[in-house]
């Protein structure tokens, strides 16, 4: 995996558009001064990086924890064994769950679309370290620190009539006071489909919903904490972690806080919900930028063997 900490392109190219997120009046017409603007670098180096809730159903989490280390008592990334009797799972899908974890347990890698170099679907797109957001009024656009992920999400407008599944799905955005709220169908089903790190599979079904805000230190404090306890940190300032980007932990400013929600009853047997707790983010370097993490560029970096990278045999020119 090759690491290079200048700009992207295609960030560069949209960041000249990007203004203060626009409200809604009673007119119809939009304003800058209704709700908060979500643009800047956003970090949240724990890894796989899900919250579960405070209440209620939540997502598959990891039976192997580090037993020592800074790390103790958090989801061990060197095996990913999920908890297959999680109640949300219907038991076609927990025993899909329990074969990957039987191979983690072997010692094997299985594919994942992270470690294949393939586009990520929702919710799974959210282990990603960095996000960075864009917003405009027709559109907010969302970039991810791994393998120039980029998501386009339509303001104000309902999902196609007639949709055709893609990577991203198609998503559509509101504002409901000062949350932006994302929902999202049409996901394709794909070579290496699933949902998180632990295989968990999802069906042509799957809705996605987005919930973001700004949150004051002390209202994102308990988010922290649950990530604190079921994710390891792979990214503290000056450690020899491997996240793209970086936080500081002493920072006491705004917080971006995502909760999602996902539905799928071909997969689940009830909807289950999330959260992701953001921080200002920085590169290796300790610059604002946009750091560049290319998958195709190292195609043995998985298991030592060329990886399924989607490729053509001839020129496309």
């Amino acid at each position: 995996m090759m690491k290079r900490s200048t700009l992207m392109l295609s960030t560069g190219i949209a960041l000249f558009a990007c203004s203060p997120a626009f409200g809604q009046n009673t007119d119809g017409t939009h304003s800058t001064a209704s709700i908060p603007d979500f643009s800047g670098l956003w970090a949240h180096p724990n890894f796989p990086g899900f919250e579960p809730p405070a209440t209620g159903p939540g997502p598959v989490v990891n039976k192997s924890r580090f037993r020592d280390g800074p790390n103790k008592g958090t989801s061990d990334f060197r095996e990913f064994v999920g908890d297959y009797a999680n109640p949300i799972l219907q038991p076609h899908a927990a025993e899909v769950v329990k074969k990957h974890g039987e191979i983690s347990l072997r010692g094997e890698t299985y594919p994942t679309p992270s470690n294949q170099c393939w586009p990520e679907p929702l919710p799974y797109i959210f282990w990603n370290t960095g996000m960075q957001m864009l917003q405009q009024p027709h559109q907010i656009t969302i970039l991810y620190d791994w393998q120039h992920e980029v998501r386009h999400v339509r303001m104000n407008e309902p999902h196609h009539a007639h949709l055709t599944p893609s990577w991203y799905g198609d998503s559509v955005g509101h504002y409901e006071g000062a949350t932006l709220v994302i929902d999202t169908v049409g996901i394709k089903v794909g070579p290496f489909a699933m949902i998180d790190m632990y295989g968990t599979p999802y069906s042509p079904a799957l809705h996605v919903i987005e919930r973001y805000r700004l949150l004051d230190y002390e209202a994102a404090r308990e988010g922290l904490e649950r990530n604190a306890k079921e994710n390891a940190n792979i990214g503290r300032a000056g450690s020899a972690g491997d996240a793209p980007l970086r936080i500081d932990p002493d920072y006491r400013g705004k917080h971006l806080q995502l909760e999602f929600t996902v539905e799928d009853e071909g997969v689940f047997t009830m909807p289950w919900s999330a959260t992701i707790t953001y921080r200002p983010g920085f590169n290796w370097l300790g610059a604002a930028e946009w750091p560049e993490v290319v998958c195709e560029e190292n195609i043995l970096f998985s298991a030592g063997k060329d990886e399924a990278v989607p490729h053509a045999n001839s020129p496309d020119f």
